[in-house]
């Protein structure tokens, strides 16, 4: 899989309704359950040459190993937990909006490779089937741990719970720090940037979106 499409978010497996044998992890809800090239060694290698021509020496006993180190940390921020998106039947034909509030947000800026980190609030007016809520969290967890900007994280988020799950409404805010933008250039400490998204009902509908924004605790 190219590096385009796992940014793209463009493969996507079908959600697995829950059962008595259902399974709870697998492949994540746009089928990469990982990148499809991991070399820890070659990485290793790169970080140690990246410190080095920066002027970085290497050769204490506590920097020997930061090249290991950062290809690793870098690894896991890009790797994705795989799982199954199960969900259940809306038997009681529940009609109100579900919302996920404060949902932890790490993810790192494509363009200097600096975390940025905050909250997302995300949620749905169901259609026929709910979500389990945990399942939210893995959503935003599994896009997030990629190469992002905030404002694709947003979308891709909204976006697969709208054409996947088929609610009437999707909702997602998410704030957050860029330390991009806080450690570096303009050092604009303490600044969060807000981003969101709002599909179908949430959307169309003044008084949902309004009911939305005021559960999220954003202003309208």
């Amino acid at each position: 899989m190219t590096r385009d499409a796992w940014s793209s978010g463009a493969m996507t497996p079908d959600l697995i309704p829950e059962g008595p044998d259902g399974p709870d992890s697998a492949e994540g809800p746009d089928g990469l359950g990982s990148p499809s090239v991991l070399d820890l060694a070659a990485a290793e290698l790169a970080a140690g040459q990246f410190l080095q021509a920066l002027g970085v020496s290497l050769d204490s006993e506590s920097l020997r190993g930061t090249p290991g180190r950062m290809a690793r940390a870098y690894a896991e921020l890009f790797t994705p937990r795989p799982f199954n998106m199960t969900t259940f039947p809306n038997d009681e034909g529940y009609d109100e909006l579900v919302l996920a509030r404060a949902i932890p947000v790490r993810s790192v800026c494509e363009h200097h490779l600096l975390p940025f980190t905050g909250v997302a609030h995300v949620g749905y007016l169901p259609g026929d089937r709910i979500l389990g809520l945990s399942k939210l969290a893995r959503v935003v967890e599994h896009f997030s741990r990629r190469p992002q900007v905030q404002e694709r994280l947003t979308k891709q988020i909204g976006d697969w719970l709208y054409s996947h799950l088929r609610p009437c409404g999707v909702g997602v805010v998410i704030e957050a720090e860029h330390t991009c933008m806080t450690v570096r250039g303009v050092q604009a400490a303490g600044s969060r940037t807000v981003t969101s998204t709002l599909l179908g009902t949430l959307r169309e509908d003044p008084r949902s979106r309004q009911e939305f924004f005021a559960l999220t605790g954003v202003s309208a």
